[in-house]
């Protein structure tokens, strides 16, 4: 039973309410100006996970966004500003 719970807990197949439990920690809920610790990178494409983690978003760190302009986010991680659209901001979990 511990066994089945603990594959549960980390299984990355998803349904209805686990994808919902994604979309609510994603970056674009943040509110602004405030930090917060990125939990992990969800996203099926590989360039897109390569290309955040150039950026320094992965597990661990801490990430701001400055400010939002239409779907482009300002975002501030490891000393350095960037922008982001809003798909790349929904992959950075928080």
């Amino acid at each position: 039973m511990e066994m089945a719970f603990v594959h549960k807990l980390f299984s990355r197949k998803s349904t209805a309410g686990k994808e919902q439990s994604f979309q609510e920690n994603n970056l674009t809920f943040a509110k602004r100006n405030e930090p917060y610790r990125i939990v992990g990178v969800h996203t099926k494409d590989q360039a897109m996970k390569d290309f955040l983690f150039t950026l320094g978003c992965y597990e661990g760190e801490e990430i701001t966004v400055i400010s939002i302009l239409s779907d482009n986010y300002i975002i501030h991680v490891k000393g350095a500003r960037y922008s982001i659209d809003k798909e790349l901001a929904r992959a950075i979990l928080i």
